[in-house]
């Protein structure tokens, strides 16, 4: 598929395969307990992409005239590059905050829209970041600890690093857990790490959150 998300889903599904032969977790929360041997059912398909609005903040990188709403990591080049979701009404027209060099301009905003699994299409005039105020999600966890030891979430992250790669905005280590923020998660990218390592192993998060 062309997007981020998209490789990211497909990804996901080839890691449930690699468990299922390697013997990974499953349903008890620690990296080393055995993986059920079934075939997994869910792909990428089997995600819908949000039905109302939804917000994204990070860095809008237009590049002669085409542009992107970059969510994850942006390299610190002059100008930055990024890769991200192709922006549909977009304009800079009555937006602060910018920089432009030849035919790039850019800054970070928070974005209100609408995905449909590829493409973000702007619905509200964008807010710099500078003088947005979100609202602190939700700790998934509830605030309690992983069970997990360091050895185990090491093996988890090299497996996960190695088979989604770049297709996960960010992947780190934390509290007893590993963190993978994705585009977009309705669940179902949740469940599939959980039946490839078991619950309370792998966090993911989603980087668009919805409004309405």
């Amino acid at each position: 598929m062309s997007t981020s998300h998209s490789r990211m889903l497909l990804a996901a599904v080839a890691v449930i395969g690699m468990c299922g032969l390697a013997a990974c977790s499953s349903g008890s929360g620690a990296a080393s307990a055995p993986a059920s041997s079934a075939s997994p059912t869910w792909d990428a398909a089997s995600v819908p992409p949000p039905e109302g609005r939804v917000i994204g903040t990070g860095t809008v990188l237009d590049v002669d005239g085409e542009p992107r709403l970059c969510l994850g990591i942006v390299a610190e080049s002059y100008p930055p590059q990024c890769s991200g979701l192709p922006l549909d009404g977009w304009t800079w027209d009555g937006v602060d905050g910018s920089e432009s060099s030849g035919g790039t301009t850019w800054g970070t905003y928070a974005v209100y829209g609408t995905f449909d699994g590829e493409r973000y299409a702007v619905t509200d005039p964008p807010i710099m970041l500078a003088l947005y105020d979100p609202v602190r999600p939700e700790d998934p966890t509830g605030g309690v600890p992983g069970a997990s030891s360091e050895a185990e979430l090491a093996q988890v992250s090299d497996e996960l690093s190695n088979a989604v790669g770049r297709d996960a905005l960010t992947l780190w280590t934390e509290r007893g857990y590993v963190w993978m923020q994705v585009v977009w998660d309705d669940g179902s990218v949740q469940n599939a790490m959980d039946a490839a390592y078991g619950d309370g192993v792998v966090v993911v998060t989603s980087a668009l959150r919805e409004i309405d």
